[in-house]
């Protein structure tokens, strides 16, 4: 059976002119499972995906997750 990871996504897009950063954490099971979460969870307050830059997706430990959430699902 394979194990849940946490991934970190880092990236931006533009709205309205403006540039926003986004740093967001998920659990999947594969990196491109995480990044689909991710850009669903962007593209439903109406950014397109061609606005959306993603600059890093890294998996991480327990440890290192800044998201309560997680690490209360992952303990």
């Amino acid at each position: 059976m394979s194990e849940i990871k946490i991934f970190r996504i880092i990236g931006n897009y533009k709205k309205n002119h403006k540039k926003y950063l986004f740093r967001k954490e998920v659990r999947a099971l594969k990196e491109k499972d995480a990044l689909e979460k991710v850009l669903s969870q962007i593209t439903s307050i109406g950014i397109y995906r061609r606005q959306i830059n993603i600059q890093e997706v890294k998996e991480i430990s327990l440890e290192e997750s800044q998201d309560h959430l997680i690490r209360e699902l992952s303990e």
